[in-house]
């Protein structure tokens, strides 16, 4: 079963939102620039200066290139999601993930046109189609200013997490995710799978 759209948002949280109408990459950085708590929170945004690298033709705000799952002892997996259809081919290859073994997820990706307020990264993961104990997740990647050439791409690393042991846990499990804004506005959606095993 599929998730319902509900599960798919973030927690309600109390990140900063712009209180202010969205200003092009070039207006945020002519805006009161005398006032040094406001080049402070833009600094903190980094809209520290250099080139817009926006492209006109793509009208997407926030673009996700790849996740990366590291764990100790083990070569990166990245699930790249920059190709065409590369979302619509993950749910069909699941990934092996040791039982017990701890594993951070990564993210790469780009912002354009607009400063991007409060992305989440919200995953819900279903073993037989009913939702695991604990099966929610919701990790606050934050807000971030337009890419420039001081600052092509960004990451943000997640909290560690540990995979579950015994012979319960084992099996195939499929997670949908999603990255979605403080506006609720849905960036990328896709579902993928995962195997938990003996090893690797």
């Amino acid at each position: 079963m599929a998730p319902t759209e509900e599960e798919l948002l973030p927690e309600n949280t109390s990140g900063y939102k712009l209180s202010q109408p969205k200003h092009s990459l070039a207006e945020y950085q002519k805006m009161d620039e005398g006032d040094e708590s406001l080049q402070r929170y833009k600094q903190s945004l980094g809209l520290g200066g250099g080139s817009d690298l926006s492209d006109p033709n793509d009208p997407r705000v926030c673009i996700i290139q790849s996740l990366t799952m590291e764990s100790p002892g083990r070569a990166p997996v990245v699930i790249d999601l920059s190709a065409p259809g590369s979302a619509e081919n993950l749910k069909k290859n699941p990934f092996k993930i040791k039982e017990g073994a701890a594993f951070t997820m990564s993210a790469q990706f780009k912002v354009q046109h607009e400063i991007l307020s409060g992305l989440h990264y919200v995953q819900v993961v279903k073993r037989k189609g009913i939702r695991v104990p604990g099966g929610k997740s919701d990790e606050m990647i934050g807000s971030y200013a337009p890419n420039t050439d001081k600052q092509p791409v960004y990451a943000k690393k997640f909290q560690e997490e540990t995979a579950p042991t015994g012979w319960a846990a084992r099996g195939q499990y499929t997670a949908s995710s999603s990255f979605v804004d403080d506006d609720k506005k849905t960036h990328l959606q896709f579902e993928w799978a995962f195997e938990i095993d003996k090893d690797w």
